[in-house]
């Protein structure tokens, strides 16, 4: 089995909902199984700035696809919840990003591992902190890129409790 790890956001209608019908249809593929769920995470946008706030979560994945394979289910659960794609890290519906997947590192065109800024992004490096603190970019633990980031990028990114619930 291969392990991978996904980072989901939504800043578009229905969050929750959109969170919630994308990680039923990635654990309802008959070769994947969600291992854990982080907490969810609201967060300003990030890029393009100009749009409302982004619900984020990371998942544990175990998969007997390759790398190529669960790209294309993560971008079929994108079709299926209508992203379109029109602003560079404009406004989605649903994003469904391979984080990593196992230790590979891959910088061909179609996928690139792990995926790149992952350092830079407390919005990532906090949910993926709750599934596995181990995990490496260029040899140093998802924390010390967590730590690295300023106070204000670091509490940028909250426990989302807008309804009362935080687990999907």
């Amino acid at each position: 089995m291969n392990k991978s790890y996904l980072g989901l956001g939504t800043n578009m209608g229905d969050r929750m909902n959109y969170l919630a019908q994308a990680c039923e249809l990635i654990n309802n593929h008959e070769n994947i199984c969600i291992v854990k769920k982080s907490k969810i995470y609201e967060t300003k946008a990030w890029g393009y700035t100009e749009q409302a706030d982004f619900l984020n979560i990371c998942l544990e994945i175990e998969t007997d696809l390759d790398e190529y394979e669960l790209l294309s289910v993560c971008q079929e659960v994108e079709q299926k919840l209508n992203r379109k794609r029109i602003i560079r890290w404009g406004p989605r519906t649903i994003d469904v990003d391979i984080l990593f997947f196992n230790d590979k590192i891959s910088n061909d065109e179609k996928l690139l591992l792990p995926h790149p800024r992952i350092q830079d992004r407390a919005f990532v490096l906090i949910p993926l902190m709750e599934l596995n603190s181990k995990l490496l970019i260029n040899n140093k633990t998802i924390d010390i890129h967590l730590n690295s980031l300023t106070i204000d990028q670091r509490e940028e990114v909250k426990e989302f409790t807008g309804d009362g619930r935080n687990t999907i």
